[in-house]
């Protein structure tokens, strides 16, 4: 009788433990395939943030590559493919962040040109006025 009881108990706790595990990878694949919309945000922040910093001027084919692929992520995310989503959202921060550091760079880079010109401009002037 003890044997059996236990038997049971046994058989019992393997099919809690089945179910269990069961409802985790149903889980899992349920929260994999949530639209990713956080992404998306912030990826058309870094999109809206390259265009505040000149990469379309500045860096353009990275700010083009950018903008593409938002687009592209926009229209996966309206199909309901939320990986290809997510993926082309991420794609497209990174380009937009790059095109953004490149436009700041190159802002940065005319700037130390200006001044070092500046620098020239005024030391001609102090020769010949020494002269």
């Amino acid at each position: 009788m003890m044997k059996d009881t236990y038997l049971l108990k046994s058989k019992q706790v393997m099919q809690m433990a089945g179910v269990a595990v069961a409802a985790v990878v149903l889980m899992a694949g349920c929260a994999s395939t949530s639209a990713p919309t956080e992404q998306m945000a912030v990826s058309r922040a870094a999109v809206s943030n390259a265009m505040s910093a000149g990469g379309n001027q500045y860096a353009p084919l990275q700010f083009r590559s950018a903008s593409e692929k938002l687009e592209a992520a926009e229209r996966a995310m309206a199909a309901k493919d939320y990986e290809l989503a997510l993926r082309l959202a991420e794609q497209a921060e990174v380009d937009a962040r790059l095109s953004a550091e490149m436009a700041r760079s190159a802002k940065a880079q005319k700037a130390a040109d200006a001044l070092q010109e500046d620098i020239r401009v005024l030391r001609q002037e102090i020769e010949r006025l020494s002269k």
